[in-house]
């Protein structure tokens, strides 16, 4: 008599000579199956495994529409589960003997292997579709990032006299965040440093929307109080999606020849002024952010822009920086920024960057942050 496996309880034997072709059948069966990264494709080879070389009736999967050979009748079959390695279900394998007959010993072993190996190829499937779709997402966040680099101010306009630089990092791939430097038919330069609500893709193509329209009504150079209430109503117009993203901007006009300038601030982080003695003027809101309320009308603020001053205009992602429960907050901002001695722009934002990386102990950004420093000496110097 051969030797075999009797299962206790149950007086059927499988001998060595049917182990070993149950085992050789399994390992092509799982060969199969992990033969492929697709989802559907793992389940098909599951269903014609079963049916072909077990000869069932039949064989589908719950949920999946996807079935081999006759149907399953409504609550008949035999079910094991296809559980994820966290214990999830993915979906059960449904399965029909010939004539209602219960499955040998040989086979119901067959199919709990089938089904296991079944379960981690369809993970594996799974992951490998979201690996794919989330490389595909990166590609296209990658292409949006460099893209709205590329609506940034590509070169800083050279005026005698005045240095001017900014710097913008993204929180996220792509951000909320806006600036602009844009010449006036009049010779006057026109700054806008915008910050809509919230960060990420939906914010950053509200921004691009922002930046459409603010150089269109640019382009004519209209009042500065007249462009921010235009700003304001055009983002209104725009629907209830544009209301919730909602923009903070501060807007600057000067005058380079005669050092005359005009702020209007549309619920935006108060713009500082500082005169070569390190005394700081500040620049508040003078109204509600753009596309909040309609109808809303802004007040400008002028003054002079002499020798030796210098203006910085940010967004809220530099003071809102945390060292655990301190804030940076606008008070340290605006102290490193009034006794910062550099004479140049580009250093003043290099040195306000580096105090901000000092306090935040090297901790991970939590929002966009934008930057734009204007200095005016007392002699031409270089931008």
């Amino acid at each position: 008599m051969a030797a075999g496996i009797q299962i206790p309880g149950n007086g059927e034997t499988i001998d060595l000579q049917q182990q070993v072709a149950r085992l050789q059948a399994l390992l092509e069966a799982s060969r199969q199956v992990h033969s492929t990264v697709r989802e559907e494709e793992v389940l098909e080879q599951v269903l014609r495994i079963v049916v072909r070389e077990l000869e069932m009736a039949g064989a589908e999967f719950s949920g999946t529409g996807l079935a081999y050979g006759a149907k399953v009748a409504a609550g008949g079959g035999l079910s094991y589960p296809l559980d994820d390695r966290d214990g999830r279900r993915m979906t059960e394998l449904l399965v029909t003997p010939p004539n209602g007959r219960e499955l040998t010993l040989y086979e119901a072993d067959f199919i709990e292997g089938l089904t296991l190996q079944a379960a981690v190829a369809l993970e594996n499937a799974r992951n490998h579709k979201r690996n794919v779709e989330f490389a595909r997402v990166q590609q296209d966040l990658d292409a949006a990032r460099n893209i709205q680099r590329s609506l940034l101010p590509q070169q800083l306009p050279s005026i005698d006299g005045y240095s001017l630089a900014f710097r913008s990092a993204t929180c996220y791939e792509v951000g909320g965040d806006y600036l602009d430097i844009v010449a006036q038919p009049d010779g006057s330069l026109l700054v806008a440093v915008a910050d809509v609500a919230g960060k990420g893709l939906a914010s950053a193509i509200v921004s691009v929307s922002f930046r459409s329209a603010f150089r269109a009504m640019a382009a004519s150079g209209p009042p500065l109080e007249e462009l921010a209430a235009r700003m304001n109503q055009h983002h209104w117009a725009e629907g209830e999606e544009h209301r919730r993203r909602y923009v903070t901007a501060i807007f600057l006009r000067l005058d380079p020849a005669t050092g005359e300038m005009e702020v209007v601030n549309a619920g935006h982080n108060p713009g500082f002024l500082a005169d070569p003695e390190g005394k700081v003027r500040q620049f508040d809101a003078a109204g509600t952010p753009l596309g909040l309320l309609p109808g809303m009308r802004y007040s400008s603020e002028k003054c002079g822009f002499t020798p030796g001053s210098r203006l910085l205009f940010y967004t809220d992602g530099l003071t809102e920086v945390f060292r655990g429960d301190e804030e940076f907050g606008p008070e340290r901002l605006m102290d490193e920024f009034s006794q910062c001695r550099e004479k140049k722009a580009d250093g003043i934002l290099d040195a306000l960057w580096a105090a901000i990386e000092k306090f935040s102990e090297g901790g991970p950004q939590g929002d966009d942050m934008t930057a734009l420093a204007l200095c005016r000496g007392s002699a031409p110097m270089e931008r």
